[in-house]
């Protein structure tokens, strides 16, 4: 029997193993024991075989091991909840002044403030919301009210 098939039979296996065991050093492995079969292929000697399953297999477990079990203890964070209704667009309904006003964020209606508490902004204004507090969105508009676009 060729040593390649014997290397890929190890493979195979490591890989079933690893999704038995789900601890990702065997996939690791099985990995380290595909590149002994492709070494194998070329008809070299048993010993660079062992030597280069070897070396691969302490190149993954001391480089891709780390990066993949950070990932795995830590997934990306997503915002959920009102949390991630901060930095969408708004359209305000109402005249939002410093007691009161109304916006229209992702098709729901809320209670809002302007987030410069001496701000005005007129209805019908596209806003950003900065914060959310209790059930009220602290927003800005997106334009300022009191830059001028067409000055001198």
């Amino acid at each position: 029997m060729d040593a390649w098939l014997i290397w890929l039979a190890v493979a195979a296996g490591l890989g079933v193993a690893e999704l038995v065991a789900t601890t990702l050093d065997l996939a690791l492995l099985a990995v380290a024991a595909l590149a002994a079969a492709g070494v194998a292929a070329f008809d070299v000697g048993i010993g660079v075989q062992f030597l280069t399953f070897c070396v691969v297999a302490v190149v993954m477990m001391v480089t891709v091991r780390p990066i993949i079990r950070s990932r795995m203890m830590h997934p990306p964070l997503i915002r959920s909840g009102v949390a991630a209704l901060v930095g969408r667009e708004a359209v305000t309904l109402t005249e939002v002044g410093r007691d009161a006003g109304r916006v229209r964020i992702r098709g729901e209606e809320w209670s809002a403030r302007p987030y410069m508490s001496d701000l005005v902004i007129p209805a019908g204004t596209t806003v950003d919301v900065f914060a959310i507090e209790g059930a009220t969105a602290l927003v800005h508009p997106r334009e300022d009210p009191w830059s001028n676009s067409s000055s001198v």
